[in-house]
């Protein structure tokens, strides 16, 4: 009997997973041998330099791209070899983004962004549901914004949008590419504390994709990459010790 990815007390796994692009001479190594598991109800930051492989790893878990070798999971359904639609119906139902771009639907209000994981999927939220959208409107101060649409709001709100919608269905798993990347330093600090009261109040599983220590430091979990590679696994860290340890793997490279 395989031992399955919810018995690990993981929300998503990838085990042995390489991703190469181009060949002969102009071959890259994006991910190099790489085996991890994102743990249920934990709030992990990936982190490295440039050219690291920190979003392709991300992107493999996610399943928005596929490895060169090894294999990936989704609580315990395995991901890798899975159909377009089988794979694009997982996501809509299991797994949040949230993008630095915001990504969010031009034509759509505030409102009809947060719900469109819910029109994707053909249904309408539940009472707990809505209740929970509430909460989230509420605690992300989108109540008075509701009816405006993203070009008549600040990068702020409208990365608070993308993350209600990310959280709406309550996903197991979150992903977040580098979520204060365009904001200020104080509408970031926000962002991060509802990320880590998503995993810590509701058991969401969040991994954060930065090279912002002061983001990485909210975070229960830092896995450090480097060509490809897993360098360190670290517990809750301050930001100078996340700052010294990139800096100190900087100056060995």
């Amino acid at each position: 009997m395989e031992i399955t990815t919810t018995d690990l007390g993981l929300a998503a796994r990838v085990q042995h997973l390489k991703k190469t692009y181009g060949t002969g001479e102009g071959t890259v190594h994006a991910l190099d041998d790489v085996s991890v598991g994102i743990r249920r109800g934990q709030f992990t930051a990936i982190m490295g330099p440039s050219g690291s492989g920190k979003s392709t790893l991300m992107h493999i878990m996610a399943g928005l791209d596929s490895p060169s070798e090894g294999r990936a999971w989704i609580g315990d359904t395995e991901i890798t070899g899975l159909g377009d639609l089988d794979l694009t119906i997982l996501r809509r139902r299991r797994v949040g983004f949230i993008f630095q771009a915001f990504n969010l639907v031009p034509t759509l209000t505030a409102m009809g962004n947060i719900m469109l994981p819910f029109e994707l999927d053909g249904r309408r939220p539940s009472a707990i549901e809505k209740a929970r959208i509430d909460g989230l409107v509420e605690s992300l101060g989108l109540g008075s914004r509701l009816e405006h649409r993203p070009h008549q709001l600040s990068g702020g709100q409208q990365q608070r949008v993308a993350i209600a919608r990310a959280l709406a269905t309550a996903p197991d798993l979150v992903f977040a590419d580098e979520p204060t990347g365009n904001l200020d330093s104080k509408t970031g600090r926000e962002v991060l504390r509802l990320l880590a009261e998503a995993s810590r109040d509701h058991g969401q599983s969040i991994a954060m994709v930065t090279h912002d220590a002061i983001a990485a430091s909210h975070a229960d979990r830092v896995l450090f990459l480097g060509d490809g590679r897993i360098v360190a696994d670290h517990p809750r860290q301050s930001a100078e010790e996340i700052s010294a340890y990139m800096l100190a793997a900087e100056v060995a490279a």
